[in-house]
C-alpha cells in the first residue's frame, strides 16, 4: 500500500494490492477499483460477496454500500453477460 499524498497516515491501495486481493482480473477492473478509493477492508468485503461468501459474515449481512458496493459492481461486471456474449 502507498501513502496518499497530503493525508498523514492515509493509505491507498496500489495495483499490486488489488491484484493480490482480487486475483487475476482484467486491467480495466484493477484501474476502476483504484478509482473508487476503496480501502483494504472494503475491497476484501466486495471480493467475499463476489465469491458468494457473504454468508460467512454472519450478522454483517447488510447490503453493500459506498466504495465496497462500487468494487463489487466492478468485480461482477461482464460476468452476468458472459454466457450471452459467447452465444450460450
Amino acid at each position: 500500500m502507498t501513502k496518499e499524498s497530503g493525508e498523514e497516515g492515509a493509505t491507498r491501495l496500489g495495483q499490486d494490492d488489488v491484484r493480490h486481493l482480487c486475483g487475476d482480473i482484467a486491467d480495466w477492473k484493477v484501474s476502476a477499483i483504484l478509482v473508487t478509493g476503496a480501502d483494504l477492508d472494503e475491497v476484501g468485503t466486495a471480493v467475499a460477496w463476489a465469491a458468494g461468501e457473504d454468508d460467512v459474515m454472519g450478522e454483517e449481512r447488510r447490503p453493500l454500500s459506498g466504495p465496497a458496493a462500487a468494487v463489487y459492481d466492478i468485480l461482477v461486471a461482464d460476468e452476468e453477460y458472459g454466457d450471452e456474449d459467447r452465444g450460450l
